[in-house]
C-alpha cells in the first residue's frame, strides 16, 4: 500500500487496516508536538485512496476494523468523505467499525445531519486530544481546537452515535501551571463524560517550540512522581457515569486502567501507593521507546 511515512496510530488500533486519506496534520500548530513537522498536510488523491482499500480487500476482505490516517481526516467534508466510507462498506462485508483522528474545530464545523451521515456509514469511534482543559495552556501551546470546541464536539458526536475516546496530557502546564492542569482538565471531562479515556505523559520532543522554551528555562518538566500526582488529583475529580480508562502508553511511569465509577478507588490507590514508591515504576528508558 501506499503509505507515507510516519505513522501515528492509537495503540487500540493495532489490528486495524490503517487507510492513509490524508498525510500530516490540518492543524499542526502544537508545540509539544513533532508528528507530522517534516510532512506538509495534504489530502490524497480519491482515486488512490479507493486503490489501497481494493488492495488490501485482496487479501484482507475479513477486515472488520479500519482506522482513518493521519492526523485528522475528519477536515473533509462529507461530500469527499462518505464516498471513502462506502467503499469501505463495500470491500469488506464484516466491518464493524470505523475510526479516525479528530480536532474538535473540525467536529464542529459539521451540522448535526452530517455528524448523523457518518455514523450511518459506521464512522463509530473518533479519537480527540483534549490535552489540558485550561485554555490559557492550550494557548501557549498553540493548539488551534479551544476547550469549548472540543467539549461541544464530543457531547455532539455521541448525540449522533459516535463515540469519543478522549486524550490527556500529563505535565503539560509543567511546574508552574500543574494545579490549572489539573482542575480545568476535571472540569472539562466531567462535561464531555467520553466514552474512552487515557493519559499520556508528556515528553519534550527535540525540534519542537516547547523543546525550546525547556531549553530556555521557560519550561520546567514534571519528575515522574509530580507526573503520578496530577494523574491522582485529576482522577479524584473526575465524576464519570460510564468511562473505560487506559493509561498503559509508554510514556506513563504506571500502567493502570479500569471503568468509571466502579474502579475509581483502586486506581487511586494504585496511584498513591506509586507515589509513596510502593510500587515499581517503568525505567526511564521503557518510556522512550
Amino acid at each position: 500500500m501506499a503509505i507515507i511515512e510516519p505513522v501515528i496510530r492509537p495503540p487500540s488500533e493495532a489490528n486495524s487496516f490503517l487507510l492513509q486519506v490524508t498525510l500530516g496534520c490540518s492543524e499542526d500548530n502544537c508545540s509539544f508536538c513533532g508528528a507530522y513537522k517534516n510532512k506538509p498536510f495534504r489530502i490524497k488523491d480519491l482515486k488512490e485512496v479507493t486503490e489501497d482499500i481494493h488492495r488490501f480487500a485482496g487479501r484482507y476482505r475479513d477486515t472488520r476494523r479500519v482506522f482513518l490516517m493521519d492526523g485528522d481526516v475528519l477536515v473533509l467534508s462529507n461530500s469527499k468523505l462518505l464516498p471513502i466510507l462506502r467503499e469501505l462498506q463495500q470491500a469488506f462485508p464484516g466491518l464493524s467499525r470505523i475510526s479516525s483522528y479528530a480536532n474538535g474545530c473540525n467536529i464542529t464545523r459539521k451540522s448535526d445531519h452530517d455528524l448523523a451521515e457518518l455514523r450511518e456509514h459506521q464512522l463509530s469511534l473518533i479519537y480527540m486530544g483534549l490535552e489540558s482543559g485550561s485554555q490559557a495552556i492550550l494557548d501557549r501551546c498553540g493548539k488551534t481546537s479551544r476547550v469549548e470546541e472540543m467539549v461541544d464536539a464530543v457531547q455532539r458526536a455521541a448525540r449522533a452515535g459516535i463515540k469519543s475516546s478522549v486524550i490527556v496530557l500529563l505535565g503539560l502546564g509543567g511546574k508552574s501551571h500543574s494545579a490549572e492542569h489539573v482542575t480545568k482538565t476535571v472540569e472539562a471531562l466531567n462535561r464531555m463524560q467520553p466514552r474512552y479515556l487515557s493519559f499520556l505523559s508528556l515528553m519534550i520532543i527535540p525540534g519542537t517550540a516547547l523543546a525550546k522554551e525547556a531549553r530556555r528555562g521557560d519550561f520546567k518538566e514534571l519528575d515522574s512522581v509530580d507526573l503520578l500526582q496530577e494523574a491522582y488529583d485529576i482522577i479524584q475529580g473526575l465524576d464519570l457515569k460510564k468511562t473505560i480508562f487506559r493509561s498503559d502508553h509508554a510514556s506513563n511511569h504506571l500502567a493502570l486502567e479500569g471503568v468509571f465509577p466502579k474502579d475509581k478507588t483502586s486506581l487511586l490507590n494504585n496511584l498513591q501507593a506509586a507515589i509513596k514508591g510502593e510500587i515499581v515504576l517503568r525505567p526511564e528508558i521503557f518510556r522512550a521507546l
